[in-house]
């Protein structure tokens, strides 16, 4: 049978649905290729956030389509994920040698149509049409006995696809579609089954995972559907961690923030996209709160767990964006103390109110404040990682280090790379370290003896 690369651009919520895609192609019969040259079928699951991100995925099938041509092969193409379907068969247009292109909804329907290509019933495949019932198509996972013997110990579980939340700079809800939940007991089924198999730490994964089930399921006892989704999913015996992502600021009710205080398995572990520090900027891009109901929210959190970790997502050069409103942002920054932030210099997308508003940045000015952003970033993130040397932390262990087989590592509950000298043994467990010294935002750490320090 054929053999299949996949390449995968983008969110957690990209690299899940690659990996449904991957199970189901070898329930079918096909291989997983380690690299595009000895492929029957190259796939690129695309992301259309940035045009960089989009720009690099069509680069990268160019090249792939060129040096098969060169070698005479015939190979099958395809794109699927954000930018299939946003551009459609434009793709075909720009590429001729792309042969498939599946939007967000189609995926599962790989494997039908990668069958119908290569016997040559179908030339070329674009379907990006809606198709209800799809976000409850992305279950499967590898590594749990579908042609890989290797049991991870940490697996992301989607609970729902599609935004309501409409930002003025995201594309998402035109190329995910409106918010969709699967039933909360399908989801709660597929982690206990992942739990029998080894699996220990959950991600619930969505657009805007707050929002999960809010048209299905009642309001109980003052619980968000999310929060009831949490309280089942803790119950299961053998998970042992619960995080999640991607939130929404708004999303963050006192049911969510008590939940931290009361469930256990769920780690103090936030991340909250911000975007901005700026309220002009905040009511621009459409987030529905302001910089004071952010910080209330961080403060509500480190009430209930003070040693609660805090990422966030921030945009810089916004249309508009002045010098004040930058600034405002990097007090921000300094205020909140974030273990980590995401920062992204604003890519204007098509079809969004933002890509024709007034006073578009030029280039120069937003690399410049990217670059005073990060380094205050990378100042504050540092000595967040160098507080914690001397320290015991919990760690569960993933399994060898990704820059040296030799070692292993794991993440702390806040979210930590961290790696020691470990065994195969180590692989699922909870283990306390202490941290000894600090990396580029790494740990590293040896098993500590509780009680005999």
């Amino acid at each position: 049978m054929p053999s299949v690369y996949i390449k995968t651009y983008g969110c957690q919520m990209n690299e899940r649905d690659s990996e449904a895609v991957s199970v189901q192609l070898l329930a079918r019969g096909y291989s997983l290729a380690s690299t595009e040259s000895e492929a029957d079928v190259v796939l690129l699951n695309t992301c259309s956030v940035r045009d960089m991100a989009e720009q690099k995925a069509l680069s990268r099938m160019q090249n792939v389509i060129g040096a098969d041509r060169k070698r005479g092969n015939k190979k099958i193409f395809g794109f699927l994920g954000c930018m299939a379907q946003s551009r459609g068969g434009e793709l075909i247009d720009q590429l001729p040698g792309v042969d498939l292109v599946l939007g967000t909804q189609k995926t599962h329907r790989t494997g039908e149509y990668l069958d119908a290509l290569l016997s040559g019933s179908r030339d070329k495949v674009v379907d990006t049409a809606d198709e209800p019932g799809s976000e409850s198509a992305i279950r499967e996972h590898l590594g749990h006995g579908v042609g890989n013997d290797s049991r991870p110990v940490t697996a992301f579980v989607s609970i729902m696809q599609g935004c309501n939340q409409h930002c003025t700079f995201c594309i998402v809800p035109s190329t995910r579609g409106e918010e969709r939940s699967r039933p909360m007991e399908d989801i709660v089924a597929e982690c206990q089954e992942l739990a029998s198999r080894g699996v220990r730490e959950i991600t619930l994964l969505g657009q805007i995972v707050t929002s999960y089930g809010r048209r299905m399921y009642p309001v109980l006892d003052g619980r968000s559907a999310f929060v009831q989704l949490i309280e089942a999913v803790h119950a299961i015996e053998g998970i042992e961690r619960i995080r999640f992502t991607s939130p929404h600021p708004k999303g963050y009710g006192d049911d969510l923030v008590d939940a931290y205080g009361r469930l256990p398995k769920l780690v103090e572990s936030a991340h909250l996209p911000v975007q901005s520090g700026s309220n002009r900027l905040l009511k621009l891009m459409h987030r529905g709160y302001t910089r004071e109901r952010f910080l209330e929210i961080i403060a509500k959190l480190r009430a209930v767990r003070p040693d609660m970790g805090v990422s966030t997502d921030i945009i810089v050069g916004f249309p508009g964006e002045t010098e004040e409103d930058f600034q405002e942002t990097l007090s921000l920054c300094q205020q909140v103390q974030f273990d980590q932030a995401f920062l992204f210099k604003y890519s204007r997308r098509r079809d969004t109110p933002a890509a024709e508003m007034p006073d578009q940045l030029a280039e120069e000015v937003i690399e410049e404040r990217h670059q005073r952003l990060l380094a205050e970033i990378n100042r504050i993130a540092m000595a967040k990682f160098e507080a914690l040397v001397g320290s015991i932390v919990e760690v569960l262990v993933e399994g060898p280090s990704h820059r040296n087989p030799a070692r292993y590592e794991g993440r702390t509950r806040t979210n930590k790379i961290t790696v020691f000298e470990g065994s195969p043994r180590h692989q699922g467990q909870l283990l306390n370290l202490r941290i000894e010294r600090v990396g580029s935002f790494t740990l590293y750490g040896n098993p500590a003896i509780i009680g005999l320090d």
